[in-house]
C-alpha cells in the first residue's frame, strides 16, 4: 500500500472534529489513515462515508492511552505506506462525570490525563522520530508536520472538569517543546485550539452553551462546527504558517479575545 500521496493520519477520526479533518483531508488527495478506539465493525459507517469522498483511506484501532497501540499506528503507516506528511493528533476525551475540583477522583484524573496529555505527548514523539527517519530517505514533496488540537480549556478555568482544563493546558506546553525540538528537522508543529464546538462532547450542556453564545459570549455569535477546526488544520498544512511554527491558531469564534 506504499502511496505517492501525501499521507495523513488523523487520531479520534470516527466521528466529530477528527472525522471532518478527515473528510477535509480527504477532498485535497491526502490519504488519510483514519483512527479511534472502536472496533472496525464500530468504525464502518465513518469509513463508508470518508469512501464516498475517496477511497483514499483505511482505519486502524488504536487507543492512544495505550503504548502499544500508539506504536503500532505509527509502525503500520510506516511500513504500509512509506510516509506520514501529517500527524493531527485529536483523539480525547472528557471526564466521564463531571466533578467538583473538591470531588474529582484519581480515576477520572488518570483517565483523561493518560490519553488527552500522555497519549498525545508519546504520539508527538513517534511521529517526530519516524518523520527524522523519513527526511532521509529524499521521499518526494515531504513536508511533514504535526497538529495537536488543544482547547481554550488550556486557559479557561472550569472547576467541574479541571482533570480536562489541566490536560489541554499540558498539551499547549508540548506544542512548543516539540515545535523547539524539530525545528533543526523543517518539521513545524502547531496547535489548534477549538472553542465551543457542536460535537457529542457538549451534548449534555449544549443548550446552556448556546444561550451563553447568543448573549453575546463570542464576537462571533454561533457555536462552532467541525468543520471550522477543519480549515484550520487545513491552512496549516498548506505550508504557509510553517515559519510561525509552535503558534496556536485559535479556532473559537473570537472567545480569546479581551472584550470591555
Amino acid at each position: 500500500m506504499q502511496t505517492d500521496k501525501k499521507v495523513a493520519a488523523v487520531t479520534g477520526s470516527r466521528r466529530g472534529i477528527g472525522f471532518a479533518v478527515a473528510q477535509r483531508l480527504l477532498e485535497q488527495g491526502y490519504f488519510v489513515v483514519v483512527s479511534a478506539t472502536a472496533g472496525e465493525i464500530d468504525a464502518r459507517q465513518a469509513m463508508d462515508s470518508l469512501r464516498k469522498i475517496s477511497e483514499n483511506c483505511v482505519y486502524i484501532q488504536c487507543d492512544i492511552s495505550d503504548e502499544r497501540q500508539r506504536e503500532n499506528l505509527i509502525e503500520s503507516v510506516s511500513s504500509k505506506c512509506g510516509r506520514l506528511d501529517v500527524l493531527v493528533n485529536n483523539a480525547g476525551v472528557a471526564p466521564a462525570a463531571r466533578m467538583d475540583l473538591l470531588e474529582t477522583t484519581q480515576e477520572s484524573y488518570d483517565r483523561v490525563l493518560d490519553t488527552n496529555l500522555k497519549g498525545t505527548f508519546f504520539m508527538c514523539q513517534l511521529a517526530a522520530n519516524a518523520m527524522i527517519r523519513m527526511r532521509a530517505q529524499n521521499i518526494t514533496g515531504f513536508m511533514p508536520r504535526i497538529i495537536n488540537i488543544g482547547s481554550i480549556s488550556s486557559y479557561v478555568s472550569s472547576v467541574n472538569r479541571g482533570e480536562y482544563c489541566i490536560s489541554k493546558a499540558g498539551i499547549s506546553m508540548v506544542t512548543k517543546l516539540f515545535a523547539d525540538r524539530l525545528a533543526e528537522y523543517g518539521i513545524p508543529v502547531f496547535e489548534v485550539s477549538p472553542g465551543i464546538i457542536e460535537t457529542d462532547m457538549i451534548s449534555s450542556v449544549k443548550e446552556k452553551y448556546i444561550e451563553a453564545v447568543h448573549k453575546g459570549l463570542t464576537p462571533i455569535g454561533r457555536l462552532g462546527q467541525p468543520k471550522d477546526i477543519a480549515d484550520s488544520v487545513l491552512a496549516l498544512c498548506s505550508g504557509m504558517l510553517d515559519f510561525a511554527t509552535g503558534q496556536v491558531i485559535n479556532a473559537d469564534g473570537g472567545f480569546h479575545i479581551r472584550r470591555l
